[in-house]
Formats: C-alpha cells, structure tokens, sequence
C-alpha cells in the first residue's frame, strides 16, 4: 500500500524556498524568476495600484501568500484584492489575478490554478505571456470564466470591480519590444555604394 504524504499550510510556513500547497501536496515555486517575468509583473502592479491609487477599500500586492483552505494555498504574480482585514495572508478571492506565464510552471497556471481561481470565483484571470508578448483575460461569467480575448496593444477596462481599473497592454509590452529599424550601412567616402 501507498502512503501518500499530506502537508497543510502549517508544515509549508516551516519550509525554506517558496512553495505552494494544492490539495495538500506540495509544488515547488519556479527558482528567481527571469528579469523581463518580474518586469512585466511589476508593470501590472504599477498600472493596477495607479488606476487603484484613490480607492481605499482595494490595494495591488505581489507574490503574497492566499490560503484557500489548509491544504490549498497558492503565491499569484500580482493580485488586486478588497477590503481584505488579514496581514499575513490573503483570506478571500481577489477580484483580479495575473500570472506571468513561465515554462516550469505554464500548465500550473494555465489548468490547475485556471481550476482553482474559477472555482473561488475570482472575477479576472490575467495570464501573461513573456515569449509573445501577450495576454489572455478570463472573466468570471456564470461560474465560469469566459475569454475576453488575447491582448497585446489593446486596453483593457475590469468591469465589475470594487475600484475602476484598466491596464494598457501597449504600455505593459513596449519596453519588450523588438524594434525593426533600417540595417545600417557604413561606406567609405568613395564607395561604389554611394555613386549614382
């Protein structure tokens, strides 16, 4: 017979690394993320706790621990949270979530957690795509969350929140742009590339 081991949000507050916790088992977070993951994280936050600044019911937090239940916690790149009262952990459903997708943890993001975040019912789920610089919105829609479209130059405007935020994907992916310019030439004075 196979004994499968059970950990709780009390044996992963013990752990060294970064951890989070699904039904109980344990799943290592993905070491230091990559520059241009936490840019675009950072980028997120900044729009969110700008478009947020005047309401006070809401703030933007980064990698901040929420404990589902005992068994479920989970560490989202970026969340908008309201009127939570707990300092140690996030207790309630975030209106919106983002996760910056990464290659060690996609289907994480993009199945278990996608799973998850419906199932609590929070209202948008950002994932974020470094290599395509782009991103998906999921709003919750009758228990399920419904795609708002893929987005990568467009604003986007969270209906339905407690504070009136958008995010300006342009502004979010300018900086990891490829730009194309003209190859430059360089010729000597007398070249025959620059005779008629």
């Amino acid at each position: 017979m196979c004994a499968i081991e059970y950990y709780t949000y009390d044996d992963l507050k013990k752990w060294k690394g970064d951890w989070e916790l699904i039904d109980g088992i344990p799943l290592a977070m993905a070491p230091a993320s990559m520059i241009t993951h936490q840019a675009l994280a950072n980028m997120i936050a900044h729009q969110l706790t700008s478009a947020s600044e005047e309401c006070e019911e809401c703030m933007v937090a980064s990698e901040v621990d929420w404990k589902i239940s005992d068994d479920t916690v989970l560490r989202p790149d970026v969340v908008l949270v309201c009127n939570e009262e707990n300092d140690a952990y996030l207790t309630k459903a975030p209106e919106i979530v983002v996760e910056v997708i990464s290659k060690s943890t996609a289907k994480r993001d993009e199945k278990y957690k996608f799973e998850i975040y419906e199932k609590e019912k929070v209202k948008y789920y950002v994932l974020i795509y470094p290599d395509d610089l782009k991103a998906k919105v999921y709003k919750l829609d009758d228990k399920k969350f419904d795609k708002q479209g893929d987005f990568t130059r467009e604003t986007y405007h969270f209906e339905g929140t407690a504070c009136d935020v958008s995010v300006d994907f342009e502004r979010v992916f300018r900086k990891f742009r490829k730009q194309s310019r003209p190859p430059h030439i360089l010729c000597k004075p007398n070249s025959p590339l620059l005779r008629n």
